[in-house]
């Protein structure tokens, strides 16, 4: 355990550079750069996310010191990590991040720039159940002071926090993915990193809905039938990653609607509609399906962190390892802002009574 002048260090270390100024980097970018992925790239790369990562983790730790409603006191966020596991918290893993990164000999030549990529995909593999874990911890918040379906006022405060600090993750791990993934001998054709210049929104979208069908097959023994429609030839440069978990979530909440509603009963069930749409400026996704809509005074809550449609929603307590159809009431919420990374948004029109249009609106190379 460390000792309390050298946690002290640490904590002023992590002040310092929690209050520096983050760098902005676009897609467009990325892709200029990453296209030329030598040695001296490289390395310019590595050097410059050892100076970026450790303010944006830096940040993402002070935050966690100070969450509202007393939410870094939740069990799911300061449980012990059973097995080899060491630390035992949300906060700790920033921290160690912070730690292994500062503590890093500066990077000046090859050799060092593939001992830092290796310990910065340890790092990226470390904040795996970042995720999971703060929402079984705003769930247990959400049982507390959410008996009502008023969400009571200052929870604004939470959901202001969650956005920025899983904002600040989607773009600490897109600098991490994006660097490793240029060490890629035999990259794909057409393929810089994590961004597919080529991509195809229609091959996207084909397999996120097997995938979220696949769910649905398990979860109710059936699952409706989808509609894709779209120019197959059109492609854009995105990361494929980002659009697959997207519409991976908006498929699968659209099944689920529509697999509640027509399980018990006589009718046809209708398809859920996937429409991509090539624009001028935008690429735009349209996911509709005759699911019974939500009540309009649901539809405010839907991108909070404290709701979800969910009947039954899994055992806060026991988080599952696999995918379920819904119940955390994330899904939405961390959709939008992978969207919003790169300059695009997401937004939800309900039908009450009939389904929902989800329009998936998607720009590129804004920084971030």
């Amino acid at each position: 355990m460390a000792s309390e002048p050298v946690a002290r260090a640490v904590a002023e270390e992590v002040g310092r550079w929690g209050s520096m100024k983050q760098t902005g980097v676009s897609l467009r970018y990325m892709m200029e750069f990453g296209s030329r992925p030598t040695e001296r790239n490289l390395l310019l790369s590595a050097q410059f996310l050892q100076k970026e990562l450790p303010i944006r983790i830096a940040r993402r730790a002070l935050e966690l010191e100070s969450l509202p409603f007393g939410l870094s006191r939740k069990p799911a966020i300061l449980k012990v990590i059973l097995g080899e596991w060491s630390v035992n918290k949300v906060r700790d893993w920033y921290l160690d991040s912070f730690r292994d990164i500062r503590y890093f000999p500066e990077v000046r030549n090859r050799n060092d720039e593939l001992a830092f990529t290796q310990m910065i995909k340890m790092i990226k593999v470390r904040h795996n159940n970042v995720v999971p874990t703060m929402a079984l911890g705003v769930q247990q918040l959400k049982n507390e002071q959410c008996r009502t379906r008023k969400i009571p006022t200052g929870f604004d405060e939470i959901h202001e926090f969650l956005d920025r600090f899983y904002m600040s993750r989607i773009g600490i791990r897109m600098l991490i993915g994006q660097h490793v993934a240029l060490h890629d001998p035999d990259p794909e054709p057409g393929v810089i990193g994590l961004i597919n210049t080529e991509l195809s929104p229609i091959q996207v979208a084909q397999a996120a809905s097997e995938d979220a069908r696949s769910i649905c097959l398990r979860e109710y023994g059936s699952a409706p039938e989808i509609d894709i429609y779209g120019d197959p030839t059109f492609t854009f440069p995105y990361v494929a990653s980002h659009l697959h978990l997207m519409l991976f979530e908006l498929v699968k909440n659209s099944l689920r609607a529509v697999q509640e509603r027509y399980m018990n009963s006589d009718k046809d069930v209708p398809p859920v509609r996937i429409i991509v749409a090539d624009g001028a400026e935008d690429v735009t996704i349209k996911v509709s399906d005759e699911g019974g809509g939500i009540p309009r005074s649901g539809l405010p809550r839907i991108f909070t962190y404290l709701y979800s449609t969910a009947k039954n929603p899994p055992d806060m307590d026991c988080p599952s390892e696999g995918v379920t159809m819904a119940g955390y009431g994330y899904g939405l919420p961390i959709s939008r802002l992978y969207a919003r990374y790169f300059g695009g948004d997401l937004q939800i029109i309900s039908m009450e009574g009939y389904g929902i249009p989800v329009l998936h609106f998607l720009s590129d190379f804004q920084p971030m």
